[in-house]
């Protein structure tokens, strides 16, 4: 199901539940997809479903680097609800991998094309990027890579 649909339905069950915290995230959320659908990259009105991830995303890494700002000024109030609007947006991503099954994926790309030290960092990272798109972030895969080429 498109993740647009269920938002909006989430939209009305916020509204008559009260929540104004998770109505103000849903609403941010709406607000981009609208945005992306109006934009020009969209030709014919309608965006992707990666797309709607990618939305997702980029709002999960702008609202967690506001929140790490804040927290390096002492806004713990706003560290909160930024936080807060993370983690209702990652609810609309689909389940990531875990950090043993990123490890599995790298460990065989690295047997595959027979990676022995760092010099080939850009190139698996690169492969692993496009591979686990959406299933997990580049930070993660990089720190992992790292650690595995040692």
């Amino acid at each position: 199901m498109r993740i647009s649909i269920i938002i909006d339905a989430d939209i009305k069950s916020a509204m008559l539940n009260k929540e104004k915290e998770k109505l103000v995230a849903l609403r941010a959320i709406k607000a981009e997809l609208l945005l992306a659908k109006t934009s020009k990259l969209a030709m014919d009105s309608v965006i992707s479903d990666e797309d709607e991830n990618a939305i997702i995303r980029k709002l999960i890494k702008q609202k967690k680097e506001a929140a790490e700002i804040y927290k390096e000024q002492n806004r713990e109030d706003l560290v909160s609800e930024e936080l807060f609007q993370a983690g209702v947006f990652e609810n609309y991503l689909p389940p990531q991998l875990s950090n043993d099954e990123i490890k599995a994926h790298l460990e065989g790309l690295l047997q595959e094309y027979k990676v022995i030290g760092v010099k080939d960092f850009g190139k698996i990272m690169g492969l692993a990027s496009i591979q686990l798109l959406g299933k997990t972030d580049n930070k993660t895969i990089s720190i992992i890579l790292k650690t595995l080429l040692g």
